[in-house]
């Protein structure tokens, strides 16, 4: 037997309210929501991974430590639909072959977009 991730939760404040950031971000849909306490978005590929939103009472005492990556081929394109859609971008870096920029969604949770080959 092995051991599968089946779903990545982020705490919030406002489960329903982030939804619709992510949602929109991941071209996905809201597969259950109970209640407005517990919302999961449905994965957008066959093997992918849904995406959990839990409410909590506290938001986040600082720089999560877990966040999720994801590779696209025209990052700036990419950042920038996301910041329209409420992101904001943190940082930009780079390392040879790899630029990340380092985003939050709306609540101050980060993660990462990257593209492979670009160089700043």
């Amino acid at each position: 037997m092995s051991l599968t991730i089946a779903m990545i939760t982020i705490d919030t404040g406002d489960p329903r309210k982030l939804a619709q950031f992510w949602t929109a971000a991941l071209n996905t849909t809201i597969q259950n929501d109970w209640g407005g306490e517990f919302i999961v978005l449905a994965p957008n590929t066959e093997h992918g991974v849904a995406l959990g939103l839990q409410q909590v009472p506290d938001a986040t005492p600082g720089k999560n430590r877990v966040h999720f990556d994801s590779h696209v081929p025209d990052r700036k394109a990419e950042v920038a639909r996301l910041v329209a859609l409420g992101a904001t971008e943190v940082a930009v870096h780079s390392i040879p072959g790899l630029v990340w920029s380092v985003l939050a969604d709306p609540e101050g949770n980060e993660f990462c977009v990257g593209q492979a080959g670009e160089e700043l």
